[in-house]
């Protein structure tokens, strides 16, 4: 339990409240990771054929961005419950482009080291998001 409390989003609620300012979306880390991942995808999948981005290209960046999309919309809602609904479906596009991801790699349209870059972040986004869950459940009462 000690260790939730220093946590990056923990720190930065310390600091906004030391500072009398309102945390802000662009605080939250698991946010700003998302949003970086979903440019990434984009200016991958732009450099593909019109077939492979139509097909497999598309679906990556829907993915891709309903990830940093859903943590923004769980974000600006008011009740504990709505947020986490989102923050959850956030977790759900984030395994969907895990999929995309291998596909991309199954099917040559990403080098190794494109893949192995994406993977990493999307490795790291699920514990940045649970991090946000458990902070919202901890922090807000309903």
């Amino acid at each position: 339990m000690n260790d939730l409390f220093d946590c990056p989003i923990v720190q930065l609620l310390k600091t906004a409240m030391n500072e009398k300012r309102y945390l802000q979306l662009n605080d939250i880390d698991a946010y700003k990771a998302a949003f970086k991942f979903s440019n990434d995808v984009w200016n991958v999948v732009a450099r593909w054929d019109h077939f492979t981005e139509d097909t497999v290209g598309k679906q990556f960046c829907r993915a891709a961005d309903s990830v940093s999309a859903n943590i923004a919309e769980g974000f600006g809602r008011y009740n504990k419950c709505e947020k986490i609904h989102f923050y959850r479906i956030a977790l759900g596009s984030v395994w969907e482009c895990l999929d995309a991801n291998k596909k991309a790699k199954k099917r040559q349209l990403v080098t190794a080291e494109t893949y192995a870059a994406l993977l990493a972040t999307l490795r790291a986004l699920p514990k940045l998001i649970n991090q946000l869950i458990k902070y919202t459940n901890l922090t807000l009462e309903k």
